[in-house]
């Protein structure tokens, strides 16, 4: 088999590599929605950090190589405002500038075929998708479904027009709207599924009230501590939904979600015994936990010979350093704002292991009117903050 369906067969037997067989119907609907439709000529592409440019018009083969692999693709900057062709040098290597932060993009397909499979889409379902980005997805559920029955929202106008023109290209025309996804679309309702596809910190309730009872919630949930979370929430009768994280997921932070960046002036510093590689190295399960406890998130980097673990306050900017180097007995925090971040999460570090460590895949969520909540094996143990 050569060609396009040729590159769509070896993109399907990556994807099986990674995440196991995919069903049927999920693998017609990627050989019926090449993704070559919904890739612009000029993007990035790699992995956790992009590697390089690709361009249609100067590398058209290694542009279809990038676009048949399994990597992501990440086709806006800044939310367009800086221009993904002037970041790509005659190489093909990037020269980003600080601010230019990857805001909307074409995601890797193994990630987009474990998702569909939690979504359990069939035929007649009303599916509600929250980003449309490129459109692919859209076309996919679109394949799926029914293209009368995907309402998909993007809260970027442009981005939300070229998603269209992609989408009438490959012959589908699912029913497509401009807005904050966070408020769904009453007028559409009631869904079946609510298929969303970029990071969220806090469920909407808008999404299970818009949901029939039955209906399947799948989102990545990333409260940005470590890795995010792939989410699986059923709508009961009571319009309230439960489920757990059966994986790991992560995308691009939904707009009216993502974390303040402006930390106040207060710096303080101080010391602490605690290795800052332990709280780096903590499995699924920590992470999730640190985050759902404390509110926080967490990254870490490596500069030299040292190694920074950044805790950080989402609604306020705030942060926390901790600095590892090689021979200490102790390690320098840093700290921006009076909250104690690094002692929040070590302390719920431990309250994790107190508990025997549990995996991702023991964790859940229950949301209501008034909220989500994390909880531990069953709702009636939840995860709070001491």
């Amino acid at each position: 088999m050569t060609g396009t369906a040729g590159r769509i067969e070896r993109m399907i037997s990556d994807i099986t590599a990674l995440v196991g067989d995919i069903p049927g119907p999920v693998r017609a609907a990627f050989q019926a929605m090449p993704r070559h439709l919904f890739i612009p000529p000029v993007a990035l592409v790699g992995g956790a950090d992009m590697t390089a440019g690709i361009d249609r018009h100067a590398d058209p083969a290694a542009w279809m190589n990038a676009v048949y692999s399994d990597m992501p693709i990440v086709t806006q900057l800044a939310d367009g405002a800086v221009p993904i062709r002037d970041t790509i040098s005659d190489d093909g290597s990037l020269r980003l500038p600080p601010a230019a932060d990857y805001t909307s993009s074409n995601s890797a397909p193994a990630t987009v075929a474990d998702l569909l499979v939690l979504l359990d889409p069939a035929p007649g379902h009303r599916v509600l998708e929250v980003g449309t980005g490129t459109g692919w997805t859209a076309a996919l559920l679109s394949h799926l479904v029914g293209e009368h029955n995907v309402t998909s929202i993007e809260v970027d106008p442009e981005v939300g027009g070229q998603a269209a023109k992609n989408l009438g290209e490959a012959g589908v025309t699912p029913y497509l709207i401009v807005g904050d996804g966070a408020d769904g679309c009453p007028d559409r309702a009631l869904y079946d599924r609510v298929h969303v596809t970029c990071g969220i910190r806090q469920v909407p309730y808008a999404w299970v009230e818009q949901s029939r009872p039955g209906g399947i919630i799948v989102a990545p949930w990333c409260p940005n501590f470590g890795g995010g979370h792939a989410v699986r929430l059923v709508v009961t009768l009571d319009g309230i939904a439960h489920g757990r994280f059966p994986r790991f997921a992560s995308y691009m932070m939904m707009r009216s979600q993502r974390p303040a960046t402006t930390p106040g002036d207060r710096r303080s510093e101080h010391t602490t015994t605690v290795d800052p590689r332990t709280i780096a190295a903590a499995p699924a399960g920590a992470n999730l936990a640190m985050a759902a406890i404390t509110g926080l998130g967490c990254y870490s980097y490596r500069e030299d010979d040292t190694y920074r673990v950044v805790v950080t306050d989402p609604p306020t900017g705030n942060w926390s350093v901790a600095t590892w180097r090689p021979g200490r007995d102790e390690y320098t925090v840093r700290q921006a704002g009076d909250r104690p971040l690094w002692e929040e999460a070590v302390d719920a570090y431990f309250r994790w292991v107190s508990w025997g460590e549990p995996g991702r895949d023991r964790f859940g969520m229950t949301v209501t009117p008034e909220g989500q909540q994390v909880w531990l094996d069953t709702p009636e143990r939840p995860v709070t903050r001491p």
